[in-house]
């Protein structure tokens, strides 16, 4: 994944429950043409079958198969929340929405993974000030 593919952060998300998280990155998905409008339905009915928290303060909401003829392009929307955000019990305050074209999201799972299987490295992304520095950050567990 490039970092290109990163281009949708937001470091201050307002979200305050599951639900609007998911709204939240579905809706910056949208908005940068990476999925139609029912790829946030295909959001939903994935989280109700089975729960996207990952651990270490992150969730990964994404679409079902039967959605994956909403996405346009590839694409990751990143969302920081200041307070973390109940999600099943547990505490996110992460939130990333993937969109992936023809199978391209599992390079961007495989990243994600990467990033968020050190707790140092998710205590540095819970302190940096600019997208850039998140780009830099995931950039670095790609080189390694």
């Amino acid at each position: 994944m490039s970092n290109k593919a990163i281009e949708l952060i937001r470091l201050v998300g307002v979200a305050k429950s599951r639900d609007e998280a998911i709204s939240e990155v579905a809706e910056m998905l949208i908005n940068a043409k990476a999925v139609t409008p029912s790829y946030r339905d295909a959001m939903f009915d994935r989280e109700s079958s089975v729960s996207t928290y990952m651990g270490h303060y992150l969730a990964i909401p994404h679409g079902t198969l039967e959605g994956a003829a909403e996405v346009l392009h590839s694409a990751l929307a990143i969302v920081r929340y200041e307070e973390p955000i109940d999600w099943d019990g547990n505490e996110v305050r992460f939130v990333i929405g993937i969109a992936g074209k023809d199978g391209t999201h599992m390079d961007s799972l495989a990243q994600i993974a990467q990033v968020f299987s050190e707790l140092e490295t998710v205590e540095k992304l819970l302190k940096v000030s600019t997208e850039e520095q998140v780009r830099e950050i995931f950039a670095e567990q790609a080189a390694a």
